[in-house]
């Protein structure tokens, strides 16, 4: 097993999984975004497609087995801590169902009408926005050493966000 180097940016994926207008989010009970709404993800294993790692993730974190994940684009989170990523984001839509139990926190259908009234990383309003437009983005967030976004740039478009 390769030993991560504190700085160095790591490689992961996530999901919003959506049915209509609602997204399965996951109340996490786990650091980062500790009580946080986030979407389903997780590091990208030794030898694994963003696909295949972004399938496990799923069946991990949610028992769920879409058929169809469509990548949405990338996101790059930078911080002078040991918070740096780079991140596949994808978009499944999948029928309703009760939300499963998890071991990474409580899930939740949240109607993104209802996202401005709970906790979701700073980075997800905007990665949501570019999804209900169908608009492929490449992001880059800025964060200080407390994990305040402070930037945060769209690279296609040459668009600051924030």
């Amino acid at each position: 097993m390769m030993t991560h180097i504190p700085g160095f940016k790591r490689a992961a994926v996530f999901v919003f999984l959506r049915n209509g207008d609602h997204y399965l989010l996951l109340k996490r009970t786990k650091m980062p975004y500790l009580g946080v709404h986030a979407p389903i993800g997780g590091k990208i294993e030794a030898h694994e497609t963003p696909h295949e790692a972004i399938a496990r993730e799923t069946f991990e974190e949610t028992g769920l087995q879409p058929t169809c994940f469509r990548f949405c684009g990338l996101l790059t989170e930078t911080s002078p801590i040991d918070y740096n990523w780079i991140s596949y984001v994808y978009v499944a839509d999948i029928d309703y169902i009760d939300p499963p139990l998890s071991d990474e926190g409580t899930l939740h259908w949240i109607h993104k009408d209802r996202l401005s009234t709970v906790t979701i990383p700073p980075t997800d309003g905007p990665i949501l926005k570019f999804i209900d437009e169908n608009r492929i983005f490449i992001l880059n967030a800025i964060f200080d050493s407390k994990m305040h976004l402070l930037e945060m740039t769209e690279e296609l478009q040459k668009e600051r966000i924030l």
